[in-house]
């Protein structure tokens, strides 16, 4: 029987994508202090690597070397992380990708890349686990979206037009699964301390010689708490619905930005 205060992940699998630096690393070491095994995905092995060392768990944490848009390589790396590691009760789709445009200067290629990144690869990691997942009568995904699916920005309409695909994907297979033992979620971060916040950061100061500082204090006027969001914040997100005690929160998008979507 559990309770809402069990919070171990103790014998559960957990696949987190992006998860070399950021949020992605954030969660994996939340999942891991919380008792799973962890496989990092990503495309950099390099950064995966140096992740799985800092975590210091080389007995129940792997990496695997991914482009989360290429349907073949996603089908080959979720079977590699389940022979490593067992078969995977948890899937945190974290990996993502954001570039800024004028609408009017989006062209086909930048629109595309934002879909296929941001949700084409949501899509091909959760099919790669959820027969498996339905089998077994559990399993828990989350979405790493972002108030960008929320409500929508100037300047990033291929991103937020993805985002928000990402926030009804997870609602309709919410409801499919809904009877299964599976809760299907979406973390919805505001602007997080990452190297996404850093590029984005960048863009503005290119586009409009503004200093760091004032492209810095643009961004915060958009959160109440005029900061930026902690990784670890939006790891502890991920964590808690991932735990038995949210087994009743499905379909849902949780926004962690500081009273910015209400």
């Amino acid at each position: 029987m559990t309770t809402p205060h069990d919070t171990t992940l103790e014998g559960r699998h957990a696949v987190v994508t992006g998860g070399g630096s950021g949020i992605g690393a954030a969660t994996a070491a939340a999942l891991l202090h919380a008792g799973a095994r962890v496989t990092l995905m990503g495309r950099d092995a390099t950064r995966l690597s140096a992740q799985r060392d800092a975590l210091a768990a080389p007995d129940r944490i792997n990496c695997v070397s991914v482009d989360v848009t290429q349907e073949t390589a996603v089908t080959d790396a979720f079977a590699a992380a389940v022979t490593q590691l067992g078969p995977i009760d948890i899937l945190v789709n974290n990996a993502g990708q954001a570039q800024a445009s004028p609408f009017a200067a989006t062209d086909t290629a930048l629109w595309q890349r934002m879909l296929d990144v941001n949700l084409t690869g949501v899509f091909l990691c959760t099919r790669a686990v959820l027969p498996a997942m339905l089998e077994r009568g559990f399993g828990r995904i989350v979405n790493v979206a972002s108030t960008a699916g929320q409500t929508g920005y100037a300047y990033v309409a291929a991103y937020c037009a993805a985002k928000h695909g990402v926030i009804g994907l997870t609602r309709s297979l919410a409801r499919e699964v809904a009877t299964r033992g599976i809760t299907v979620n979406a973390v919805c971060p505001g602007y997080t301390e990452t190297d996404l916040l850093q590029a984005s950061l960048d863009q503005i100061i290119t586009k409009t010689a503004r200093s760091e500082q004032d492209a810095r204090d643009a961004l915060l006027r958009q959160n109440p708490q005029r900061r930026f969001i902690a990784p670890d914040e939006v790891a502890n997100a991920v964590l808690w619905l991932c735990t038995a005690g949210s087994r009743s929160i499905t379909g849902q998008s949780i926004s962690v930005s500081g009273g910015e979507i209400t």
